[in-house]
């Protein structure tokens, strides 16, 4: 085996074009961690804002981006229960921005990062689901604890993790409520499982409350920090809002009060950890994805690490929604 790989490995800010695949040292694998032979991987908002060098001080050069990537176990350290050959998907655990990440023939992660899986399904559908999938179930059973028969507004219904929790949600067994800037995709709503979709302008607020007028039992804020307390006023007492993300780059809420909650309800975050999705859940998933019972959407499909620049040139373009999913399978 070659003591080199082809990789993505940034050393300052680039452009798109600055994204070119050179020959690094393949990575030693060491006691607890796992060298995975990286075989898709889907490109993310946060590898464009370390690509731009513009991430939390936790993000330094030089580094290969990536913070997930589906593959197969290379090798594995020392007291790793893992077999050469077998199925893996890994994400989070500073992958891509604290260590190495998946923008790679290889990666090296923490095994407690590595879920084992096993499916017949193509590697360009399952590489666009780890870091999707695991911030979506995360987000619905760890920060909402989403129960079969409540009601649920997603907001931001047309982002990946967005479409992703609507289809959870609706697997889940809840009524599913879900916004949109543009009405032409509430079919696609729809078509993932939401019950309801509802346009997301100053009308938001009222056609909600009309929708559930008892009262939302959770809401995913996946938009906005600041419009948290119109998510929060929506909700009955005893349920929960949960802060996902912000899309529109509002991540704080200037002179917050907590007396902003109201009596009652709950506000938490999900930020997310590999854990959040054992392997028996994204087992469940995968079974339901075969049996077409689960949608997930993919905006497009790359084919080597030479693509890179453009999947990410079209995510940033937001002309498609869903995953954008790069496969290096051979």
């Amino acid at each position: 085996m070659s003591d080199t790989m082809r990789a993505i490995r940034l050393t300052a800010p680039v452009d798109p074009d600055g994204l070119t695949v050179s020959e690094v040292p393949l990575p030693e694998v060491r006691p607890g961690w796992v060298r995975i032979r990286v075989m898709a991987f889907g490109v993310n908002e946060s590898e464009v804002t370390s690509r731009k060098g513009e991430s939390d001080p936790d993000f330094t050069f030089p580094r290969i981006l990536g913070i997930e990537a589906v593959g197969v176990v290379d090798s594995a350290g020392d007291g790793i229960d893992l077999t050469p050959g077998q199925k893996v998907a890994t994400m989070m655990g500073g992958l891509g921005r604290t260590i190495d990440g998946s923008y790679a023939e290889y990666t090296v992660v923490d095994a407690a990062n590595v879920i084992p899986f096993d499916t017949d399904l193509p590697w360009d559908v399952v590489g666009a689901l780890p870091e999707m999938l695991q911030t979506a179930h995360g987000s619905l059973t760890v920060g909402l604890q989403l129960q079969p028969g409540q009601t649920v507004l997603i907001r931001g219904g047309t982002s990946t993790v967005g479409l992703t929790a609507i289809a959870l949600a609706h697997q889940i067994g809840a009524t599913v409520i879900a916004t949109t800037r543009n009405p032409a995709k509430f079919d696609q709503l729809r078509q993932v499982g939401a019950d309801h979709a509802v346009l997301d302008d100053d009308t938001r607020v009222d056609a909600v409350r009309e929708l559930a007028p008892d009262g939302l039992d959770g809401a995913l804020e996946l938009v906005s920090a600041t419009d948290l307390p119109a998510a929060l006023s929506l909700v009955r007492r005893g349920g929960t809002v949960c802060f996902v993300g912000a899309l529109a780059g509002e991540w704080t809420i200037p002179e917050f009060s907590p007396f902003a909650i109201p009596t009652g309800v709950r506000l938490t975050s999900y930020a997310g950890e590999a854990t959040d999705l054992p392997a028996q859940a994204l087992s469940r998933y995968l079974r339901a994805i075969e049996a077409g019972s689960l949608k997930i959407v993919v905006a497009g499909v790359y084919s080597g690490l030479d693509e890179v620049a453009q999947a990410q040139r079209d995510l940033e373009s937001g002309h498609r929604p869903g995953k954008h999913v790069v496969v290096l399978a051979r």
